[in-house]
Order: structure tokens, then sequence, then C-alpha cells
């Protein structure tokens, strides 16, 4: 079973700054590099589904997914349902602002079917999953970015 993914920065800004950043979900394409759209079908909260666009180079492909989580101020997680991965964003007060910590769990496991596309056309797990974690890195740090101007 892959182990989870995760990314930490501390962005000087309150927790409630960062909040409104994050939880802005049409902003997400503007943070996450593999994100060309998240459209919530509805107001954001638990529950709420999202129809994503997401692309890796070149390639595009749409994801569906449900929030499972939605705390103000200190937590936003959504399940992917065509992978059941699970991503999150956990926001810490700190003396100086946030720590915020993005992570990346497979609760079930990746499906065969998943596996065998991640090899054939995203270059493989090892690949595959640094490029994930690079894309984390880059979402934190133009959320940081957006949250402290």
């Amino acid at each position: 079973m892959p182990h989870p993914l995760e990314a930490t920065i501390e962005i000087a800004a309150p927790p409630e700054r960062v909040w409104a950043v994050l939880s802005d979900l049409k902003r997400m394409p503007e943070f996450s590099p593999s994100t060309v759209r998240m459209i919530p079908l509805g107001r954001p909260r638990a529950g709420t589904w999202t129809i994503n666009l997401n692309r890796d180079g070149r390639k595009y492909y749409p994801t569906t997914s449900r929030i499972v989580r939605f705390e103000p101020d200190r937590a936003f997680t959504f399940r992917m349902i065509e992978n059941g991965t699970v991503w999150s964003y956990t926001l810490e007060p700190t003396s100086g602002g946030t720590r915020v910590v993005e992570r990346r769990d497979v609760p079930i496991g990746v499906r065969k079917p998943v596996r065998m596309m991640i090899d054939a056309v995203l270059g493989g797990e090892q690949i595959f999953e640094q490029g994930l974690i690079d894309g984390m890195n880059a979402t934190l740090a133009r959320i940081k970015t957006a949250a402290e101007s």
C-alpha cells in the first residue's frame, strides 16, 4: 500500500487569512500545478461534490471528489472518487502565523487499473509520487504568496 505523502509550509498570516485563500476552491488552479479546474457543486462544506480537470504535463484527465471535512480556519479534506485517495490541508496557528500541512493518503490502496495507468501513462509510481510531492510544495508556496500579499 502506498505511503502517505506530505508537505509543510510556514505562512506569515493568521489562519483565517490562509483559510480565505485555501477554501476558495475555484482558485485551486492558481495554486496547484496539476489542477486546471476545481468546480464545487454547491457551497463548499462537508458533503459537497467537486468536478475537476487535472493535468500531468500534456496529459489532461477529469476527476470527481467529495469534501469530507470542512472546518473553517482549521482543515479541508476531500476524497477522490476515481482512486479513493484523500487529500487534506490542515492549518495550525503558530507564533508567526500559520503552519499548513498538505497530505495525500491512500486508505484503500491503489486499485490495479489505476496502478497500471500510473505505470503505463505517468512514468511509474516513484516518478508519479515525486511529481505529486513537487506539486504539493509548489501549491503550498503559491498559497503562501497569496496569503501573505
